[in-house]
């Protein structure tokens, strides 16, 4: 008979929470979970299976029929405007009432997987950034190459967490603080940034499966509301977010590394459950990303955004070429 695991929950004591029943993240044996599901549900012989298949793509047409847009035009950074700039993957540049925020910055490219787009500007130029938030210790989310080269020319950035992902940037000297679903930030800036949740998992180093948390965020500046979704599978915690923020303006949404469904749909989008979360959230505008740039999985390198160009007059999506400004 198997032992049952030992069940537990975490959150930051020095932050309030907007839902005042929750008890913090729940751990089975101190490994995180969603909700009370213990794992994404796939196995190592799934994994096996995945990587000794043949890739299938769409039509059987072949991954350099698509590029993605980019555009190398760093006048954002100099400017004084409200701004989105997709930067590739799930890397976004905001400024919003003169406070800057960038999420999962990659900078480059990643040991083992090359970068298929190059990054739009000089990274070395990324400066003045208030925020770092980080949903999750993948490495296509979490580099540490990027963390350094950002921590070097921001001294005075804050990186915003999920639970037990700030050892590295304790040892670095990076300043940090982690938060459990539903925690908000105390953070100075006349802004609200909220940790809310996520399907998905977590891993960096190959014996740390989910011993950090995972997450989404919500931004709360002025007037505008910005959801960034970091990495997830479709589910119910859409409608939940909305019932907390239901004036979300921009919602930033996972729309690729969907096949194959036995390996991916626990932990991410299909470009069609992206529109669903979408729907879910009643956000005004939704702003594609985590496609185009790195080749994560077997589904047709450019089918996620020919999915969504299909559907963008319809719902409402706005599709940025790599590096262009979005004025907001």
């Amino acid at each position: 008979m198997s032992k049952k695991a030992t069940k537990s929950y975490k959150y930051n004591p020095n932050l309030k929470s907007i839902n005042p029943e929750w008890k913090g993240n729940i751990l089975f044996d101190n490994r995180f979970a969603n909700g009370n599901i213990k794992d994404v549900g796939f196995s190592f012989f799934d994994i096996l299976k995945w990587k000794f298949s043949k890739n299938d793509f769409k039509n059987g047409r072949k991954d350099e029929d698509y590029q993605l847009k980019v555009v190398h035009d760093d006048s954002f950074l100099i400017s004084d405007k409200d701004v989105i700039v997709w930067l590739g993957h799930a890397s976004f540049f905001i400024r919003i009432n003169g406070v800057t925020i960038l999420t999962d910055p990659i900078l480059g490219s990643l040991p083992f997987i090359k970068r298929m787009t190059k990054f739009p500007i000089d990274k070395h130029k990324l400066k003045n950034i208030d925020y770092v938030l980080l949903s999750h210790a993948h490495r296509d989310h979490f580099d540490k190459r990027s963390m350094k080269i950002l921590a070097k020319n921001n001294p005075n950035m804050k990186v915003l967490l999920p639970m037990e992902l700030g050892k590295w940037f304790a040892m670095k000297g990076i300043n940090f603080q982690e938060a459990a679903w539903y925690q908000q930030y105390e953070i100075p800036h006349k802004a609200k940034i909220t940790l809310m949740p996520a399907q998905h998992w977590s891993n960096h180093n190959g014996y740390d499966y989910n011993m950090e948390l995972w997450g989404s965020f919500v931004i709360e500046i002025g007037d505008k509301t910005i959801f960034f979704a970091g990495d997830s599978a479709y589910g119910s915690h859409f409608k939940t977010i909305n019932s907390y923020f239901p004036n979300i303006d921009y919602a930033m949404l996972p729309i690729a590394a969907y096949r194959p469904d036995y390996i991916m749909k626990q932990s991410h989008m299909s470009p069609w459950e992206a529109m669903d979360a979408f729907t879910d959230l009643k956000a005004k505008t939704m702003i594609p990303m985590h496609y185009g740039t790195f080749n994560l999985a077997d589904e047709y390198f450019g089918e996620p955004e020919e999915i969504m160009r299909e559907n963008s007059d319809r719902l409402n999506i706005k599709i940025l070429p790599a590096g262009e400004t979005f004025e907001i």
